[in-house]
């Protein structure tokens, strides 16, 4: 039977859907995404369009409210503003998996939390030993530092079903504690100037977030109603305005209504669940490749073979691709010898190696840290640290799914 043209066109939609809707939900969408969006501002960084990119970065928006006014660029709308929204997500997922989840007990995080530490104090002394005599270079010392968990899972999933459970398992451990690393790092060494009235106002809001959580308040609505002058407070406190969505999502309930409670349903969901949930795709195929497409626009006219051998990129690339490995394996493997740690079940030494190298790939983190790092003097190196991420990232990328492939056997029926 032949359709008509307006069955035929809605079959034809109904299958973009479903095949878009099954690209989403894919484990290695996330990454696929973010290296799409990279591409696409290497891309345009380096074609004749290159003049419209950076006018597109440096759009001025303001908010304004009576006399309070808001005015930044469309660049630190993204870094300072979405990114709230992603580090809201990767705090809700600490909060889960230390709370419920993997790392709820001392013996299942004490491996990977070491393997965390080594991950990032290794990179970090490469970068430092490579540049210690450039006073501009040093505020980048915690570029290598970082791991990319859109990246390391897209590249576990390309891998297919050959990489064990366990392995994923401890990668996603390590990238947890690479992410309360990084916040501290942020917090501690990336707050120039602050300032205490903000900083009051900020607690204000805190407080207030934390009564309305003891009070039991389930509805999402007034943490958010409370969340946005938070962020406002925080960023005019000289404080990173990412670290408001930490804050928030420490906040965010995790627990169901107590059982006796008689407007409870059987099916219901944990407010801190269902934020997850809805967060998730807008993070993943929304705020990060945004954020990837307008921070990864290098242009190459002025680059040549050498500017790899500088002691910026170099050090970030050595830092992603040698420091990562060696610090996580060296520690891990000292910690299981002083019995401190046990190697996780169903895990071999050469998996966790192969992991470690995945760990490489810093990108989003990286890039992120390479911006702060920039507004404490390295302006003059913004496209030689985005470089190095990018390269120590692939490299890391492509060597450590070729390694896990030949370690990581294959399944048979």
């Amino acid at each position: 039977m032949k359709l008509s043209p307006y069955r035929r066109l809605k079959t034809k939609i109904t299958l973009s859907f479903s095949a878009l809707h099954n690209f989403m939900y894919m484990e290695a969408a996330g990454g696929i995404t973010l290296f799409a969006a990279a591409l696409l501002g290497l891309f345009f960084a380096n074609s004749p369009l290159e003049s419209h990119y950076a006018s597109l970065r440096e759009t001025q928006f303001s908010v304004a409210l009576g006399h309070f006014s808001l005015e930044k660029p469309l660049l630190l709308w993204i870094n300072d503003g979405l990114m709230a929204i992603f580090f809201l997500l990767v705090g809700l997922e600490l909060k889960r998996e230390l709370v419920e989840g993997h790392l709820s007990s001392f013996k299942r995080a004490i491996f990977p939390a070491i393997a965390a530490i080594g991950g990032m104090l290794v990179p970090a002394g490469i970068y430092f030993a490579m540049n210690y005599h450039d006073a501009k270079a040093i505020p980048g010392w915690a570029i290598p530092t970082a791991t990319d968990i859109a990246f390391a899972m897209g590249i576990i999933a390309l891998l297919g079903k050959r990489v064990p459970s366990a392995l994923k398992v401890f990668l996603l451990s390590v990238a947890i504690f690479d992410d309360i690393g990084a916040i501290i790092i942020i917090a501690i060494f990336y707050t120039p100037h602050l300032s205490f009235t903000a900083m009051v106002v900020a607690a204000i809001f805190i407080a207030a977030l934390f009564l309305i959580n003891r009070m039991g308040v389930r509805r999402l609505a007034p943490y958010f109603v409370l969340g946005v002058p938070l962020w406002v407070a925080v960023l005019e406190s000289g404080i990173h305005a990412t670290l408001t969505g930490v804050i928030l999502a420490l906040m965010i309930p995790l627990k169901k209504r107590s059982s006796t409670s008689t407007d409870t349903l059987p099916d219901e969901e944990a407010p801190l669940h269902r934020l997850i949930h809805d967060l998730h795709p807008w993070v993943a195929f929304g705020i990060l490749p945004l954020f990837a497409f307008v921070n990864t626009g290098i242009s190459f006219a002025d680059m040549h073979y050498a500017s790899f051998w500088h002691h910026v990129p170099l050090g970030i690339m050595l830092g992603l691709f040698i420091g990562k490995p060696l610090g996580i394996l060296g520690f891990t493997w000292v910690a299981v010898k002083l019995r401190i740690a046990r190697l996780g079940k169903g895990l071999q030494w050469r998996q966790v190696y192969g992991i470690s190298i995945i760990c490489g790939t810093g990108f989003t983190m990286s890039l992120f840290i390479a911006s702060l790092a920039a507004g404490q003097g390295g302006m003059e190196y913004v496209g030689l640290d985005r470089l190095g991420i990018l390269g120590g990232s692939l490299i890391s990328g492509v060597v450590g799914s070729l390694y896990l492939k030949r370690v990581c056997p294959t399944k048979r029926r």
